[in-house]
């Protein structure tokens, strides 16, 4: 019953639209002409009487009621509420047209999960597919007068081969004050978990795939039911036609045309026929009747869906997919394309016209001149880049790789030696020269590598920018130094501590270790603590080391004094606190 007419719109041509107001099949003129009618014979009657049947006292009394009702007529909303009603209307037909059970996917699913090529395997197939369609009819026999003509009670469905004699009884058994449309999904999945408990579908996941494309199904049917009982509210319906049928009544006497001989405002013109009121009529009355054909789909109209059709069509394609098709495949072949790379498929001579080259985007079509595809430099923007960067990282508390820490702060003071805290925090400079000459030489270079360790060792609660960007902690636990070791040697005088420069064994054992002391040529006693740093002890295992030349072990190894900040670089961040002991006496 729904009007097909696709194929004459399929392009856009001069009059294709035209040609389909010739239609008389589901047109408005079907729809409307009754109506129209009524109207048309209404407005000539009040007419004929207005002309002829009224006195000249009667005529005065209609035409002042004829220019009140043209003069108040457009107070009623009939556009705003008519469209808001059509709209409404037809988002709901095309909502039931999509939850029309359709059993394709289905069928595919239970023709290649459901094995077994014998009588028992092709019963088990079709009975689940004559389930899933007897579902249907159940629900479009609830809900189209079209199918509940053909099938007014179930003993129809069993003649008709939806259902057995015995599935009947079963479900006359339940005499549930229900609809019992959804008994037949109840059965089909009963028979599917049936079915894979005996093998005939091997895996649970493939179970689970069928029966959740069942209940697919069943929630269409669900909504169709849904659809059927929770109509648009009646009020709604009724304001609509109210406005519609209230305004055209008005228009019966408003739109009538007055005595031009007595100078009414827009009445200057005495037609017969009030053209515009027509085509209002027409319209108006129109789309009200378009939303009354499209409420309810499921009826007789020329629109309706074409429900017998699609009990039909599911049955058939369903059945035969199942049965005579499963595992009847065509012998594999090679295409005829087999070894071509890029496949040509001909075109036929009425449509090489519409033969296009490929698509590779707007923008391919933009021609560049060689200069202008030439990269240049973005000086500016880095140094653009790194002026907002010092910035933007002071302000979230960030420590760029560049920033060097203060050469004095509470940060740093504890991974200091403490000679040179002294130095920083104003010692007398009564030491000599030499003790200058020997920081400043290395003080640019080594510097960096303290105040980029002082920032990587320190705790995170104790790095700058802590407090301007907080953080959780990595933990709570508070910071323990180790104890500070018994200093194997103290400052007692010139020979023992600067003339010895050499690798002396400590402790005997398997392993031995040894103390490298820098060598600092020239220092003098008042200048000892100078040349007085950490003491870096290196444990060797000498177990295999047995037959080593002694003179070997015994060669002195010279340390400058410039390169005392270079050493402390190598010890552990906690030298400082380890050895505060070995301060000059």
């Amino acid at each position: 019953m729904t009007v097909t007419y696709s194929s004459q719109v399929a392009n856009a041509r001069l009059g294709s639209f035209s040609r389909l107001l010739l239609c008389w099949r589901g047109s408005i003129y079907k729809l409307l002409y009754g109506e129209f009618l009524i109207f048309l014979l209404s407005y000539y009657t009040i007419r004929f009487i207005y002309r002829m049947a009224l006195t000249e006292d009667q005529q005065v009394m209609f035409e002042k009621l004829s220019l009140y009702c043209d003069s108040y007529i457009q107070l009623i909303p009939i556009s705003f509420v008519l469209g808001f009603y059509v709209t409404l209307v037809v988002t709901r037909w095309w909502n039931q047209y999509e939850n029309l059970p359709w059993p394709d996917r289905l069928m595919n699913l239970v023709s290649g999960f459901v094995e077994g090529g014998d009588e028992q395997g092709r019963l088990l197939r079709r009975t689940l597919m004559r389930y899933a369609n007897l579902g249907s009819v159940l629900i479009l026999r609830s809900v189209s007068a079209a199918v509940y003509k053909r099938f007014p009670s179930c003993q129809h469905l069993v003649k008709a081969g939806f259902m057995t004699p015995a599935e009947h009884k079963h479900l006359e058994k339940l005499s549930l004050p229900h609809n019992t449309f959804w008994v037949p999904w109840v059965w089909f999945a009963n028979l599917s978990t049936k079915a894979w408990t005996r093998g005939r579908i091997r895996d649970p996941v493939l179970l689970q795939s069928l029966l959740t494309e069942m209940n697919t199904l069943r929630t269409q049917c669900g909504q169709l039911y849904a659809y059927d009982w929770i109509s648009v509210p009646l009020v709604y319906t009724q304001v609509v036609t109210v406005a519609v049928y209230s305004f055209f009544l008005a228009c019966l006497i408003g739109r009538q045309f007055l005595n031009p001989a007595k100078a009414y405002p827009g009445h200057e013109l005495d037609l017969v026929v009030p053209v515009f009121t027509f085509l209002q009529f027409f319209f108006y009355a129109g789309w009200l009747k378009v939303a009354e054909q499209l409420i309810n789909p499921f009826g007789e109209d020329d629109d309706d869906f074409e429900t017998n059709w699609i009990v039909d069509r599911s049955l058939q394609v369903s059945l035969l997919a199942v049965d005579e098709m499963y595992r009847d495949l065509p012998p594999l072949e090679r295409d005829m394309y087999w070894n071509d790379p890029e496949p040509q498929p001909p075109y036929t001579a009425a449509s090489a016209q519409s033969r296009r080259p490929s698509f590779f985007g707007s923008t391919f079509n933009i021609s560049l001149h060689k200069e202008e595809m030439e990269f240049q430099p973005n000086q500016e923007e880095e140094e653009e880049e790194g002026a907002h960067s010092g910035i933007i990282g002071r302000f979230l508390g960030l420590q760029s790789r560049d920033h060097h820490l203060p050469r004095t702060s509470l940060k740093t003071k504890l991974l200091l030696p403490r000679k040179e805290v002294l130095l920083h925090e104003g010692q007398p400079d009564n030491l000599g020269g030499a003790r200058k000459s020997c920081r400043d030489q290395e003080d640019s270079k080594a510097w960096k590598m303290k105040g980029e360790d002082a920032f990587k060792f320190a705790g995170l609660y104790g790095r700058s920018g802590y407090h301007s960007a907080p953080q959780t902690p990595l933990s709570s636990t508070p910071m323990v130094f180790p104890p500070a070791p018994s200093s194997p040697h103290r400052v007692a005088g010139v020979d023992s501590t600067i003339k010895d420069q050499s690798l002396q064994p400590g402790t005997p054992g398997t392993k031995k270790s040894f103390e490298l002391l820098p060598e600092c040529p020239g220092a003098s006693v008042e200048h000892l603590e100078l040349c007085h740093i950490k003491r870096k002890t290196v444990e060797f295992n000498l177990t295999d080391m047995s037959e080593a030349p002694e003179s070997h072990l015994r060669e002195p190894r010279p340390q400058p004094t410039s390169n005392v900040h270079t050493i402390l670089q190598d010890h552990d961040p906690y030298w400082a606190l380890e050895n505060r002991d070995e301060a000059p006496s």
